[in-house]
């Protein structure tokens, strides 16, 4: 095995219309990464007109293949071409930061992030399900298999994935000190009120975002929802509450205040292979109310207000129980969320490189 090893990186997602989590995991690992005097880190992605979103440009130099998405998702799926070596020539470890592998003849690390698609693929588009569930058997050609939860693994597992080939590497968090500035500024920018139940994430089917809004509809004490996050696949969601604010995408620099000021944050999502605004929220000491049962519980803990998503009076039950006992939560939260680092998803991440590496 090199002393030093060479790492194909796949950047793809940074191009996609709604990057999202995957792609905010990619990036931080692979800072963390670039850092160390072991290993070299080669991003690869296609050919694309436009660069990322600026909060999805990558800080590691990426190499490109001839074609872009959708053309690439596909070749790589129904071929096996083009191999990621016509980029970065010769690699000693490729990993591919999603579950739609890149073509490779170097020993090859996979990362899985959730198999929603395998479990309700009506929350999808018929297309995504396709190219996911393509990728997904490819999958099981990789080397080693990363997921950021012992959930997704148990989920592999149930679909034939052998536990001895999987690789349990949660994310991180990155530690923002949030200042009175800082909160001043999102309240008057955003007009937020004194109080208020925020949901950040993107919107589509899986959020659960016409339940959430239900649920503080029934709140005895009235207090507004307010969203944030851009839109992703399927329709806008239908809410009922009578106070629902929905703010968009918003900057990486307005999320800390966000969710500081919060009175309680709430992410009763269906399925989650982690659910990173859960651990970004905690980290701010945000009383969480999520779901059971799910990714989102193993990352809280025992420091959120767990119910059950599919029952919009437990949601509401649970948010009261949050709003009521704000401070516990809060500490609880800090605690949790102290627990988790960028720096330790990097070095798991470079041992599973090791492990692989010939």
């Amino acid at each position: 095995m090199p002393e030093s090893l060479r790492v194909a990186y796949t950047l793809e997602q940074c191009w996609h219309d709604v990057p999202g989590g995957t792609a905010v995991a990619a990036l931080r690992i692979a800072r963390e990464l670039d850092q160390r005097s072991d290993l070299t880190i080669v991003g690869v992605a296609g050919r694309h007109r436009r660069p990322p979103a600026t909060p999805y440009v990558p800080r590691v130099e990426v190499r490109r293949l001839a074609f872009g998405r959708p053309w690439l998702y596909e070749t790589w799926n129904r071929w096996g071409r083009p191999r990621i070596e016509r980029a970065t020539g010769p690699v000693d470890v490729c990993h591919s930061t999603t579950a739609i592998p890149a073509a490779t003849s170097a020993p090859h690390v996979v990362t899985v992030h959730d198999v929603a698609f395998v479990h309700a693929p009506e929350r999808f588009s018929r297309h995504g399900v396709r190219v996911m569930r393509a990728g997904l058997e490819r999958c099981r050609i990789a080397d080693l298999v990363m997921c950021p939860s012992e959930s997704v693994a148990a989920d592999l597992v149930e679909l034939g994935f052998d536990r001895d080939r999987l690789r349990v590497v949660p994310w991180g968090v990155d530690r923002v000190d949030v200042s009175d500035a800082d909160l001043g500024r999102v309240r008057v920018s955003y007009r937020l009120p004194d109080r208020f139940v925020l949901f950040v994430g993107t919107l589509e089917p899986r959020k659960n975002l016409e339940r959430l809004a239900a649920a503080v509809g029934r709140l005895d004490d009235p207090i507004p929802l307010v969203v944030v996050g851009a839109g992703g696949w399927g329709a806008a969601p239908e809410v009922s509450a009578s106070d629902c604010r929905f703010l968009g995408f918003v900057p990486d620099a307005d999320l800390a205040p966000l969710y500081a000021a919060a009175s309680a944050f709430a992410y009763p999502s269906l399925e989650e292979g982690f659910g990173l605004p859960v651990l970004e929220a905690m980290s701010q000491g945000a009383a969480v109310v999520t779901s059971r049962g799910t990714a989102t519980a193993e990352v809280a803990g025992a420091a959120a207000v767990l119910v059950d998503a599919l029952d919009v009076d437990s949601i509401a039950n649970g948010l009261t129980s949050a709003l009521a006992d704000r401070r516990r939560w809060s500490g609880l939260a800090r605690d949790r969320a102290a627990q988790f680092s960028w720096a330790a998803s990097a070095a798991a991440t470079h041992t599973v490189y090791r492990e692989v590496a010939r």
